[in-house]
């Protein structure tokens, strides 16, 4: 028996984390203050029943009572008039009307018992109710905060931030290569329109060549050679030039003076 005891406790927490997974706060907030005022509602409802029958009492009441009254001055009208006969009777009607009269008091003041029970149970639910309603709005918005808040760290927990940042770790490397590309082929632009314009702007060797082709041609006879500059000859020494001793002296003088 203990074991099947135990069995039905755990297929009923079973059910109960099953029900409770799919309570949801702000339903089951607006399904409470509606099912707190449909009772209120009833309670009302009894409470005006009651405080009918307690009327009804009331009034069986005072008719009893005044009889009793009414009787009890007959008894003594008969009895005034020497009608002891009458006088009695008077007196048995006279009680059961106080009897009755009795009956009701009693019934009247258990029922005026039970309308200030039900008074002040309405009166204390209304409060709960009004109660209810400022926690549920309050409760309402922490809910949605909360299911809001979830979804935010269900969404972040998704996301792969490793993967993320080798990603962007690789695009930046990739970004950076064809900053290098472009900047290579940049430069090698640069360097071949400079050597464009390097080329239009100065003479070839083959260009010198033919220039110096055509001075030997047009001033030199065949097997001459062409003239070369007067050199002047010093008589202490014939082989030193005058212009050259002069720059060299320059430069003598240049020397010093540093």
């Amino acid at each position: 028996m203990n074991l099947f005891d135990r069995f039905a406790r755990v297929v009923k927490s079973y059910a109960n984390a099953i029900l409770s997974s799919f309570e949801d706060p702000e339903k089951i907030l607006e399904q409470t203050v509606l099912e707190m005022n449909d009772d209120l509602t009833k309670m009302r409802q009894a409470t005006a029943q009651v405080l009918a029958s307690q009327k009804r009492l009331e009034n069986k009441y005072n008719a009893a009572q005044q009889a009793s009254e009414e009787w009890y001055r007959k008894a003594q009208l008969a009895l005034q008039k020497g009608e002891e006969d009458l006088a009695r009777e008077a007196l048995k009607r006279r009680k059961t009307y106080a009897d009755n009269a009795n009956s009701f008091k009693a019934q009247l003041d258990q029922q005026r018992s039970v309308v200030e029970n039900l008074i002040s149970n309405t009166r204390l639910l209304e409060s709960k109710i009004q109660e209810a309603k400022s926690k549920k709005d309050t409760l309402k918005a922490r809910a949605q905060s909360a299911k809001t808040a979830t979804k935010v760290n269900e969404m972040l927990g998704n996301v792969n931030t490793s993967n993320a940042l080798s990603a962007f770790e690789k695009m930046e490397e990739k970004v950076l290569a064809m900053e290098s590309e472009a900047e290579a082929l940049g430069q090698l632009t640069t360097n071949e329109l400079d050597g464009k314009f390097a080329l239009l702007e100065g003479s070839s060797v083959d260009d010198d060549l033919d220039n110096l082709k055509k001075e030997l041609a047009g001033s030199s006879k065949k097997g001459e050679l062409p003239p070369g500059r007067t050199v002047v000859t010093n008589s202490n020494n014939p082989f030193r030039d005058p212009d050259i001793e002069m720059e060299l002296n320059e430069l003598r003088q240049k020397r010093n003076n540093f």
